[in-house]
């Protein structure tokens, strides 16, 4: 989960605790985005006050009108990964991340994400992936989204693979995942079929790590 934490995350200023808060509250106000209320996340999330207000502000510092687009998105994103190419995994999370299909992930939507990815219950991570691997939203992964999603992260991995992946690497992972999953052989999996087969086969679960580390 490293990357998305260094780049809306910064350390607290060493201030006052109440001047901390007041200027926090007026800042969330002052953007042309204004973010629901602290408390109201608070209560969505599973971060404190005190985490919201931070993550706000590197969140205000990266994306000053409050919500970030794809393109600056990808731009943060890959600073992050050099090595590689990010631009196609990237615009896969945002959308993940865009749950409101509007073109824009405001600071609502990157808090309510990072909460079920950060402290989640593997249900709810699962859900998330699944969303994620997802590409058109209709309810089904199918063999080419998924391999769409492995590419993606492979490409974005770059030099970092070791040894260095034959280019069919990825439709052979992809084949051995999607044989698993697809338990009624229809084609697709559905998300009881991805959550069931990845809660109960551990060299699944431990490859999905790949997934949440790049986060």
């Amino acid at each position: 989960m490293g990357a998305l934490m260094v780049i809306f995350s910064v350390q607290p200023k060493q201030k006052a605790k109440t001047k901390d808060s007041v200027e926090d509250e007026l800042e969330l106000s002052a953007v042309r985005h204004r973010p629901e209320g602290l408390e109201q996340l608070e209560s969505q999330t599973r971060f404190s006050r005190k985490e919201l207000q931070i993550l706000y502000r590197g969140f205000k510092n990266e994306c000053p009108s409050g919500v970030v687009n794809e393109d600056t998105f990808k731009d943060i994103y890959a600073q992050f990964f050099p090595q590689g190419d990010a631009s196609t995994y990237a615009h896969f999370l945002f959308n993940a991340f865009d749950t409101d299909h509007n073109g824009n992930v405001s600071f609502e939507d990157f808090v309510m994400g990072l909460s079920i990815l950060l402290r989640g219950t593997v249900q709810e991570k699962l859900n998330w992936a699944f969303n994620l691997y997802d590409i058109n939203k209709d309810g089904y992964i199918t063999k080419e989204e998924m391999l769409d999603i492995m590419k993606a992260i492979y490409d974005m991995m770059g030099k970092c693979t070791y040894p260095v992946l034959k280019e069919e690497t990825p439709r052979q992972h992809v084949e051995v995942f999607f044989q698993k999953m697809d338990k009624n052989k229809d084609g697709v999996v559905t998300i009881d079929e991805f959550i069931d087969c990845c809660q109960n086969d551990e060299n699944i679960m431990r490859s999905m790590h790949l997934f949440e580390n790049v986060l």
